[in-house]
């Protein structure tokens, strides 16, 4: 039996994409602030309560458009419409109904398909109340949502999902943990490639002494005490100015992408040349994903003892620390990949790391930890809660609307570090929008 079809529909830049991302659990919508960049149909599959279902975004449909692009978004959205069960259409809550919002309304009501309105970017319960006027577009069921901040996602699926059918009972089998998906991620010629074999114990990847040998990602399947591990290692990213073919610059880009699908990522640096800008730069791009990162200093077993360019383990973090020093959760390891010195550990350092980006914490405990916050510093905190993991990430409302300082914000992730263990991760802390006071 096939599964029911949810369409997310909406006029350009109202926030499908971040809405798509959100119920599927990964980024395959691309997210940004140009409106229009998402044109094709994307297809998910999610599952709800029990309740499966195929989820399908399109692109920013602008109804009555000539240019061509318009024309061709809105065509692969109609094939989408037809196979659509339920449809969630999205508007920006924080703007005022448009003349393209309203021709969107009546070709929806039109298709004769059930429509559910999802008023997006309602970050906070107070605004709740600007849903009401976009009641005025003739849909009956209108939901108040902020798919960045996760907030309202659960009835609007209880909603939209309420008459699907529930999966069948599959028989009763021992549930296996899911696979880490671990990104190696290093400039060329860093030993991405012989630690992956190590890791592996099979010639898989293609080693050689020529930097930027692997282009395309590899992927390897390994189980170590009883858990699967599956390593990309991605081709070598180099400095902009060095990227001038085009697959090297197409490398870069699905390194990027790699260390997006990844749950955890290592960096390799190599320990003679040192840590560089362009170490920091790369490993930069796994922190702006979420992701916990290890830093692997391979070819250790090359540093020089003594003389010129000799450093011990703590002289080489120091300075590898003062390069990244966003990177103060992230553990630095010490190997060498090409005899296998410590390679071992890493398999117990990327489930520490995996394990602490699931942490979620309980609501009640985080309230006792914001009362706690009350009473022995003078940071402003009304309430805190979390609103996802990888990274786990809080939103904090404030007594007050002004941006946190640099330094109250670090204070805040440390302690919050400090009490739910979130070792080799990073930690997101959004500050939200807190209602205006009543008088």
């Amino acid at each position: 039996m096939s599964k029911p079809v949810v369409v997310i529909v909406g006029r350009p830049n109202v926030g499908k994409s971040t809405l798509f991302n959100q119920l599927i659990g990964q980024r395959r919508s691309i997210v940004g602030d140009e409106p229009g960049i998402t044109r094709d149909r994307i297809y998910g599959d999610v599952t709800h309560r029990g309740r499966p279902f195929d989820l399908i975004d399109t692109g920013g449909i602008l109804p009555n458009e000539d240019e061509l692009i318009p024309s061709e978004i809105f065509k692969q959205a109609r094939f989408a419409f037809e196979e659509a069960s339920q449809i969630i259409y999205v508007i920006d809550g924080r703007t005022e109904i448009t003349g393209v919002d309203r021709e969107l309304a009546a070709l929806l009501k039109r298709l004769g398909k059930p429509v559910t309105l999802a008023v997006n970017k309602i970050d906070h319960p107070s605004r709740a109340d600007l849903t009401n006027e976009f009641y005025g577009l003739g849909f009956a069921d209108v939901y108040p949502v902020s798919a960045e901040h996760k907030l309202g996602l659960e009835d609007l699926l209880d909603h939209v999902t309420r008459e699907f059918p529930k999966a069948e009972a599959a028989p009763v089998a021992e549930e296996k943990p899911r696979a880490i998906r671990v990104a190696i991620i290093g400039r060329p010629n860093t030993g991405k490639s012989t630690l992956l074999n190590a890791l592996t114990g099979e010639e898989r990847a293609i080693v050689s002494p020529i930097a930027g040998t692997t282009r395309d990602a590899v992927d390897e399947s390994v189980v170590h005490d009883g858990r699967e591990f599956v390593f990309v290692d991605t081709a070598g990213i180099r400095r902009k100015g060095k990227t001038k073919l085009m697959a090297e610059k197409l490398s870069v880009v699905m390194a990027i992408k790699h260390i997006e699908s990844a749950h955890v990522a290592i960096l390799m640096m190599d320990a003679v040349e040192g840590a560089t800008a362009q170490d920091a730069t790369i490993a930069g791009y796994a922190h702006e994903a979420g992701r916990p990162v290890i830093l692997c200093v391979n070819k250790w077993d090359a540093m020089p003892k003594e003389g010129e360019g000799a450093k011990t383990k703590k002289e080489f973090e120091e300075l590898a620390r003062m390069q990244m020093r966003f990177l103060e959760y992230a553990p630095m390891h010490f190997i060498s990949a090409k005899t296998g010195a410590g390679v071992k550990k890493i398999f117990s350092m990327i489930q520490q790391g995996f394990d602490a980006s699931n942490i979620r914490a309980t609501t009640g405990d985080l309230n006792r930890f914001v009362e706690l916050l009350k009473r022995e510093t003078d940071v402003p905190v009304k309430y805190l809660t979390q609103v996802g993991v990888r990274p786990p990430t809080f939103v904090l409302f404030t007594e007050k609307r002004a941006e946190l300082h640099f330094s109250t914000e670090r204070y805040l992730i440390n302690q919050l570090r400090k009490r739910y263990g979130f070792k080799g991760t990073p930690v997101v802390l959004k500050i939200g929008k807190s209602a205006p006071r009543k008088k």
